[in-house]
């Protein structure tokens, strides 16, 4: 098993970001690993446990489909996604904590095991997995920031 830490800090409030980066279908929008991403259930529903979304996670140069599902919803301090999908198992668990200036400290883990035969490669896919981890959060956080950033010059258009 590989696991991915990442730390990063936003300016948009817990509920925002909790709201964003907790609903998997906006994953595309932030995380250059996914080529798309969507709900698998109607929208009407509530987020929340048993919440399905399907990803196209980019793998070799291929797109591959993945499924996450939520498993522990706790708005608006933590989530937990189980992922399964073409030779791959992900958890990935994101804790939001309130930060100084009305920001918000996302902790992101992400524990990703390869089957089959992928599991003979993986210890020695550490430093792919870790550029993955990095450009993820790196996405999170740009993406987090433009909406940071909409959101002072919609209060500041008042």
């Amino acid at each position: 098993m590989t696991r991915l830490q990442e730390r990063l800090h936003t300016d948009l409030p817990i509920e925002a970001t909790f709201d964003f980066v907790a609903d998997f279908a906006n994953a595309a929008a932030w995380d250059p690993g996914v080529a798309w991403s969507r709900r698998a259930e109607p929208v009407d529903q509530p987020l929340g446990v048993g919440t399905a979304f399907e990803l196209g996670v980019r793998m070799g140069g291929r797109v591959k489909p993945m499924t996450y599902r939520v498993t522990r919803f706790e708005r608006p301090t933590r989530i937990v996604l189980e992922g399964a999908g073409s030779g791959v198992e992900a958890v990935d668990d994101i804790r939001f904590d309130r930060s100084g200036g009305g920001g918000t400290a996302i902790d992101y883990t992400a524990d990703i095991q390869l089957r089959g035969l992928g599991r003979l490669v993986q210890p020695f896919l550490r430093s792919t997995f870790a550029r993955i981890g990095r450009d993820a959060a790196a996405g999170m956080a740009a993406a987090l920031a433009g909406r940071a950033r909409s959101a002072d010059r919609s209060v500041g258009a008042r």
